[in-house]
């Protein structure tokens, strides 16, 4: 089975990360890819030397946050004997995590129910919800 772990490194990211390497242990076959999308930068483009400086620290920090999150995932599925590949894009993330299940044919896509950001913890977090309208995979969205 092709497994597409989505995680930003949230309360829920991490419940769907211990979740997969659950599932992924009990199969005798697994082929596990981690992934974290992180956004670009918050600033409008005004091609500022200013605010392409911001830019760029923003999209360092948002990486050096991405790695450390698929980083502590792998430590999980390490921990069971498994060897996920890691994969960190930058993009909006329900349409990038769409995008990578559809491209590369995974059969599931498990991702936590809400994520890290504001408001739309209100409801079945914004990204979950348009990953299962959208992505032609299965999607097991763990709470």
């Amino acid at each position: 089975m092709k497994m597409l772990v989505c995680t930003d490194g949230s309360e829920h990211g991490q419940k769907a990360v211990n979740e997969a390497a659950r599932i992924a242990a009990d199969m005798k076959k697994a082929e596990v890819t981690i992934l974290n999308v992180y956004e670009g930068s918050p600033l409008p483009m005004y091609g500022e030397d200013v605010s392409s400086k911001i830019r760029e620290e923003f999209r360092e920090t948002k990486e050096e946050e991405g790695r450390r999150v698929l980083e502590e995932a792998v430590t999980v599925f390490k921990d069971k004997d498994i060897e996920p590949e890691t994969r960190l894009l930058k993009g909006h993330p329900s349409t990038t995590i769409n995008k990578v299940a559809s491209e590369e044919n995974y059969d599931i896509v498990i991702l936590g129910s809400r994520g890290l950001s504001g408001l739309k913890k209100l409801l079945l977090g914004s990204v979950s919800n348009a990953v299962v309208q959208e992505t032609r995979s299965n999607v097991l969205i763990v709470k």
